[in-house]
């Protein structure tokens, strides 16, 4: 006898992500001569970002993988933690229920959930602006605010939408007469808007958005 690679027997399509989750979190970080079914309950959390890394350029078909500072963004909503540094995340394990278990705060999804709708939505839609780096992404609404804050009227960025599985939203700066700065966040886009007329597209529709951030002007 072998032990085969896990599987997971569903009965409803709304039950394949977490069946998703399961057989990752089997597949990643269990041990080869394990007895069956066993897996730890806690992981170190590089080990995790490395998972996380090798699963979006498989699923998503792409060579460019996640950044350094993608992964402080997934540490900060994982761990619902917003105070610690880079450095204090690498030493904390993640466990199984802040992966998949436990809902996210203010939110109805789990980690995973949210992760695996951003995959999906990069697959479908988004793998050639990924893959020239003009998405960041991962990235929280108040460090877009840092970031834009001090830049010209009309400049932007897309980030994955934090409040919907699956989406895609565009930040801008409006700079009023008096100088003053203000972060707009654009509706997300889903899979399904953006098979209908691409996220290029409308960003040309939209005559407000100028230049992608840094200094990159839209029409290039």
């Amino acid at each position: 006898q072998v032990l085969s690679l896990p599987i997971v027997v569903i009965v409803h399509g709304n039950q394949d992500n977490n069946a998703k989750a399961t057989v990752l979190w089997d597949n990643a970080f269990s041990e080869i001569d394990r007895v069956p079914f066993v897996v730890a309950e806690r992981v170190p959390w590089e080990k995790m970002c490395d998972t996380l890394n090798l699963k979006f350029m498989a699923e998503v078909q792409t060579t460019k993988g996640l950044l350094k500072e993608h992964y402080f963004f997934l540490a900060q909503k994982i761990f619902n933690d917003h105070s610690a540094s880079l450095e204090d995340f690498q030493s904390r394990s993640v466990s199984w229920a802040q992966f998949n278990k436990e809902i996210l705060p203010g939110r109805g999804f789990t980690f995973w959930q949210w992760f695996d709708g951003v995959l999906d939505l990069t697959k479908r839609c988004l793998k050639s602006y990924w893959s020239d780096r003009l998405i960041i992404g991962f990235i929280s609404k108040q460090y877009v605010c840092k970031l834009l804050s001090t830049e010209p009227d009309g400049t932007f960025l897309l980030r994955f939408s934090d409040s919907e599985i699956g989406g895609v939203t565009i930040a801008h700066v409006i700079r009023g007469k008096d100088g003053s700065s203000q972060v707009e966040n654009i509706q997300p886009f889903s899979a399904k808007d953006l098979s209908i007329r691409s996220l290029g597209d409308r960003i040309r529709d939209l005559g407000q958005l100028r230049n992608l951030y840094p200094n990159t002007p839209k029409d290039q």
